[in-house]
This record gives C-alpha cells, sequence and structure tokens, in this order.
C-alpha cells in the first residue's frame, strides 16, 4: 500500500451563474490549478514530494479570493500543463495501490470532478482518508473540522513550508501525521465518524425512527462573521446530490438559536431543505457553522413556509438578495 498525502488548489468561477455552467456537465466547484503531494515511507514519515502546475481551460479568470489565498497569478497559470497531462504524471509517481491522506474531505470531491469533466479513468483514485477525523480521535476532539494551522500548533511544528500552497500543505499535513499513531489511527478509521459524533456536547443516541437522516453533513470554520459565512458558496450554495445540478435557493429564515434554514428546488428531484447551526469560537473570535441537506417532504416545504411567512410579518428581511437571511439583524 502506497500513502500518498495530498493538497490541491483550485480555481472558480467568478459567480455561481456564471455562463460557463451552461456548458460543462455538472456543477463544477472548482477547477484544480496546483497537485501537490508528499509519499509517506514504510515508518509513515515524509519521503518523496510532487508538484505540478495546472492550466485551467474552463475557469481561466482567476477569482480574486483564490488569488489572494494562493497568490497565483495569469501568467503562472499560463506556464501550466493541462489536467490530463497533470493527472497521468501524478498517476505514474503515485504507484500502484495508492491511498490518499488528506487534511479534509474537500479534495477528493474536486479531484473527481475534474476527472470526469475530462473524462478520464478514476478508478485508480478509490482509497481516501482525512486526516483530520484521526487527529481529532486522538486529541480529544469531536467531530468540527480543525485548521492545518491548529493542529500544527497543536504539535508545535515549525512553519517551514508555504501555506495555501499544495505542496506546501501537503508537506505540513504529513508532518502533523508523523505526531500521531496512524497504525491504531487506520484501523479506528471506519468508526471515526460515528465515535466523534458521540463527543458532540449536545450528542444524543440515534433513536429509530427518530426522523429522516441527512443527505449531507458538512463543517466549517473560521468564518470572520455569520454574514462572511452566508457569502461563502460552501455554505448557500447548493449542487443537487443526485444530479449535481446547480439548484436555485428561496430565502435563509431565521429559525432562532443561531439556526436558518432554506428550500432549494430541483426540476428533477423535487425540493431540499438545507440546515446551518452557528456556533461561535471565543478562542479564536470567529464562527463555525454546520450544513445539513434533506429530502425536504411535504411537511418540511409546510414549515418553511411556515417560517418565512413568519419572518415577513415581523418586517424583516426586506432584501430582494436570496442569500441574505431572512429576519437576520
Amino acid at each position: 500500500m502506497n500513502y500518498v498525502v495530498v493538497d490541491l488548489e483550485w480555481n472558480q468561477a467568478m459567480n455561481s451563474k456564471s455562463s460557463v455552467f451552461n456548458k460543462l456537465p455538472i456543477h463544477l466547484r472548482g477547477e484544480i490549478i496546483e497537485i501537490g503531494a508528499v509519499k509517506l515511507d514504510e515508518n509513515m514519515r515524509p519521503a518523496e514530494e510532487f508538484t505540478i502546475d495546472v492550466k485551467p481551460v474552463y475557469f481561466r479568470r482567476m477569482h480574486y479570493k483564490v488569488k489572494k489565498i494562493t497568490g497565483f497569478d495569469k501568467d503562472r497559470l499560463s506556464h501550466g500543463v493541462s489536467f490530463p497531462e497533470a493527472l497521468e504524471r501524478f498517476r505514474d509517481w503515485c504507484g500502484e495501490d495508492v491511498t490518499f491522506l488528506t487534511w479534509g474531505c474537500d479534495d477528493q470531491g474536486i479531484l473527481e470532478q475534474n476527472i470526469i469533466i475530462h473524462d478520464l479513468d478514476w478508478d485508480w483514485i478509490a482509497g481516501w482518508i482525512n486526516l483530520q477525523l484521526i487527529y481529532n480521535l486522538q486529541t480529544g476532539g469531536d467531530k468540527n473540522q480543525k485548521s492545518l494551522a491548529s493542529a500544527m500548533e497543536h504539535f508545535e511544528i515549525e512553519q517551514t513550508r508555504i501555506a495555501h500552497d499544495a505542496l506546501g500543505d501537503a508537506y505540513n499535513t504529513a508532518l502533523v501525521s508523523t505526531h500521531l499513531d496512524m497504525k491504531e489511527g487506520l484501523r479506528m478509521y471506519p468508526d471515526a465518524a460515528r465515535i466523534l459524533a458521540a463527543r458532540m456536547p449536545n450528542y444524543k443516541p440515534p433513536v429509530e425512527n427518530a426522523g429522516p437522516e441527512a443527505l449531507i453533513h458538512k463543517s466549517f470554520d473560521g468564518f470572520e462573521s455569520k454574514a462572511a459565512a452566508f457569502l461563502d458558496d460552501r455554505l448557500s450554495a447548493l449542487a443537487c446530490p443526485h444530479c449535481e445540478q446547480a439548484l436555485q435557493g428561496q430565502r435563509w429564515v431565521n429559525q432562532g438559536d443561531q439556526r436558518y434554514m432554506n428550500l432549494f428546488s430541483c426540476p428533477e428531484h423535487g425540493d431540499l431543505l438545507v440546515r446551518v447551526r452557528f456556533r461561535r469560537e471565543p478562542e479564536q473570535n470567529t464562527w463555525a457553522v454546520n450544513k445539513l441537506v434533506y429530502e425536504a417532504d411535504e411537511s418540511m416545504q409546510e414549515y418553511y413556509k411556515n417560517k418565512a411567512a413568519q419572518s415577513r410579518r415581523r418586517g424583516r428581511g426586506h432584501s430582494s438578495r436570496k442569500n441574505r437571511p431572512a429576519g437576520k439583524q
């Protein structure tokens, strides 16, 4: 088994309604512009390194946020190779029987989408481990996401590589893995999500017929404000989990207790209810948020409509912007 720590950087469309989506078979969340990776040796320590820049063909204009975070500019992108060539080189370097370690789960989805867009083979990328879960298991954390920077600080790892660089972040993730009991972590990994969920402050053991299961459950942190979180596509945008079509939401309705909901509609697969709940992180002076997506049955649709009507009667949420929460001050 080859263990490879991988990190990706990707560009985004300038807005969620960009005309480029009309030309694509799926709603592409991001187009890869850099692949960085580090192989782990038999002792699970950093060994060989790989990095390559990729020239985008769909999102060719750098999103200002991506440019600010990564430092990528138009000139650097112009010298990248095509994604098919980059993936072929990466696959040859990885070797056979590879399992990828990532910090978080976004990289897996982005790589899969880019492979689909270019109609390439993806059977070889089946093995993925989210190192965040192992870190949380072994440091007393719960299922809430922790940043790579906070993990490095926890283990007193000196920052010697550039952050938000694919190879730099892959190398730093590999360093974090050297401070973990990886053998035990990999053994416990299949049960990690369940164990971490049980550590949540408001955890309640699952009860049969307690309600529908969420189709999607994600957590994000590091937002300077709730308003900033709602401007982030990870929170406010939604692709249908069945056909990956970008969906149009209605209004974010304030439910109280830092909770909001919105109703999205897929022409083919029906309505989806999105619930989000914010949590203040006093030490970092930031906000974290959980996002859950459900199939919206008639009772959920009715509940949303009633809450939306109540917020209107209270004189709130008069903005026509659909990504502004109704009733949010």
